[in-house]
């Protein structure tokens, strides 16, 4: 059998595999293991088949080694149970990287990746051109409408899910409407803070600035968010610049095992971050952080760009890391439904923010806030994971979804764009009463109506 690309890699990374001491205590908290019950849909056995292929013991075309490192959801919480300190989610990704070049590439959903990632997200002016068309049929009406009438499911059950995804994204779903609201707006626009209206990208010299990294998904669904981040930030003292060439995180490159595309958009995104090397890289999502953070681990066979990658990982935080550190103002009361929270997996488990998103909410006076039982496990939606393997995706959010109904929450928000989209689809196509937003959505929402953003 001819060395496969997977037997160099996993070479390399023998410590790590020969870590895993077989305890098991990675199954219970692997939600597709949960759910299957098959050893190899759980870390412990997805190791087992990367060691057999690696040592030549089984082909790199095993059906059984396609079908369960593509059912895994890459949500890294094994890592966090494992007392070996076994790093999974990059030996999934060494994994993938085997299937994404093999030469019988699975499934028409995955060659639609394939080309996606290589012809469109390589490509920023036809990525945001795609965006642009997406944003139409979701404010047009015309998502909403498909999937009204039942045509949607009628396609498929795919298709409808995916404009579900799309319609679940509209600014609509995630206001805190009520008597106040059209004051609040009101308010931003006159003090030049409308929604409508782009921060400006500057450069700030004092101590307390940041570089926000907008993310694609970001700010072409939920440039909302970005906006709102900024002006949080900025009302506690923390200047913000947006730099214009960034690009892609390339988190979806690198989780489909598409590595040097993941590369490129690593090399780009810190050319365009370079210019103030010590001020802090921002994101309000939880996957592009993730990425961002594990730029050093992937560019670690780089001469040229090794040793700064390391350097930029350490520099990137999660807004609410960001404003735990600089400590910040309170603000008023936003609304009197019950809001809940759940955690974003690669928030939790790549960016290691712990109790940082839950300090931002506490900052929101009087939150009527309902604790989530599972908060910590993964909602299915990991990428487009969801559209891929839609069954066992499906599954996985229907625990969440019983969870969410059980605290009886009217909002929920999580720190992460393929949370919100993931969980207000699943919410949608139930007919559950439920609007998603991002934590810092609320915060920006509660200054606002104290008056903050008015103060010199």
């Amino acid at each position: 059998m001819a060395p496969s690309q997977l037997t160099s890699i996993l070479a390399k990374e023998e410590d790590k595999l020969l870590a895993c001491i077989h305890c098991g205590l990675c199954l219970e908290a692997c939600p597709t293991y949960v759910i299957t019950g098959d050893e190899n849909d759980g870390p412990r056995g997805r190791l087992y088949l990367m060691r057999a292929v690696g040592e030549g013991r089984l082909s790199n075309k095993s059906q059984a080694f396609e079908r369960h490192i593509d059912r895994c959801l890459g949500c890294r919480a094994c890592e966090q149970v494992c007392p070996a300190g076994v790093e999974y989610g990059q030996l999934l990704e060494a994994a993938r990287a085997e299937l994404f070049s093999s030469a019988t590439q699975r499934g028409v959903g995955y060659k639609a990746l394939r080309f996606a990632l290589k012809h469109i997200w390589l490509q920023p002016v036809r990525l945001k051109f795609v965006f642009a068309v997406a944003r139409l049929v979701r404010d047009s009406g015309l998502a909403g409408l498909v999937l009204k009438t039942g045509l949607a499911r009628i396609v498929s059950r795919r298709f409808e899910f995916g404009l579900a995804l799309l319609q679940s994204s509209r600014p609509e779903n995630v206001r805190t409407v009520d008597s106040k609201e059209k004051q609040s707006r009101d308010f931003r626009r006159n003090t030049g803070l409308s929604n409508d209206v782009a921060p400006q990208t500057k450069v700030y010299a004092n101590k307390n600035a940041a570089m926000l990294f907008g993310g694609c998904v970001g700010e072409g669904l939920f440039s909302r968010v970005n906006k709102a981040t900024v002006r949080v930030l900025e009302v506690n003292g923390i200047g913000v610049a947006i730099p214009n060439e960034q690009v892609c995180c390339g988190a979806l490159h690198a989780h489909a095992g598409d590595l040097v595309g993941a590369r490129a958009l690593a090399r780009q995104n810190m050319k365009a971050f370079a210019h103030t090397e010590n001020v802090p890289v921002v994101t309000n999502a939880g996957g592009c952080g993730a990425m961002l953070a594990s730029y050093g681990h992937l560019l670690r066979g780089d001469e040229t760009f090794a040793a700064a990658a390391r350097t930029f990982s350490e520099r990137i935080r999660d807004v609410s890391q960001q404003l735990k550190l600089v400590g910040s103002k309170a603000g008023s009361n936003v609304t009197t439904e019950a809001v809940t929270y759940d955690a974003s997996c690669h928030l939790l488990y790549g960016q290691h923010a712990g109790e940082a998103p839950l300090e931002m909410l506490a900052l929101v006076s009087q939150l009527n806030f309902a604790r989530l039982e599972g908060s910590e496990r993964c909602c299915g939606g990991a990428g487009i994971y969801n559209l891929l393997e839609p069954e066992l995706s499906r599954e996985v959010l229907a625990e969440k979804l019983g969870h969410i109904k059980a605290t009886g929450a009217q909002i929920l928000a999580t720190g992460n764009p393929g949370c919100q989209m993931q969980i207000g689809a699943g919410a949608l196509l139930a007919g559950m009463k439920l609007r998603t937003c991002h934590p810092v959505e609320l915060l920006d929402e509660s200054y606002a109506r104290a008056g903050l953003y008015n103060q010199d």
